[in-house]
């Protein structure tokens, strides 16, 4: 019998999954990602791979940290995801290695796209928000001083973190 998901490392595939639901619950009622979270899952991970309780290496694990710290930041650095997203998937980074953290982003970009298409029909402001996206493409950024400034654009991003990390995990 075949299986629809390889799933190469158990360990990290439900250290994700806890961290993705207790980063969820937490983003969700507080707005904020706490310290305790990240540096505990960045210092679990750490451990699991010096411990080849999973299968990278520690050299893998702080690689797929600087890498997930890497493409979180610029997102950061624009206003568009808060410290406590970077140091998320930074941490997360611990657990995946940096060649699965790329595939982590892309979905967590593709989630986070979904996540603020649904919230703006929710707060009925779709177009407003697909405005500035393109202005943001079109102008090279120029525009983001008006989305920092943007109240209404803001969202929990933990969960488009925690699936797009999850499908990395499992190999999707």
């Amino acid at each position: 019998m075949s299986s629809l998901l390889r799933i190469s490392d158990p360990v990290a595939a439900i250290a994700v999954a806890g961290a993705g639901i207790a980063s969820v619950v937490i983003d969700l009622q507080t707005r904020r990602i706490p310290n305790a979270l990240t540096f505990g899952l960045a210092a679990f991970g750490l451990a699991a791979a010096a411990l080849r309780l999973d299968a990278l290496t520690a050299t893998q694990a702080l690689l797929g940290c600087g890498v997930g710290l890497a493409l979180m930041l610029p997102g950061h650095v624009i206003g568009a995801t808060g410290a406590g997203d970077v140091k998320l998937f930074a941490a997360i980074g611990t657990l995946l290695g940096p060649r699965a953290m790329v595939s982590a982003f892309l979905y967590t970009a593709i989630a986070g796209g979904a996540l603020a298409i649904v919230i703006s029909l929710q707060r009925r402001l779709l177009r407003e928000t697909v405005g500035r996206a393109f202005a943001l493409v079109r102008t090279a950024g120029a525009n983001v001083g008006d989305i920092e400034r943007a109240a209404v654009n803001r969202f929990a991003y933990a969960p488009a973190i925690a699936i797009g990390s999850l499908a990395a995990a499992l190999g999707l």
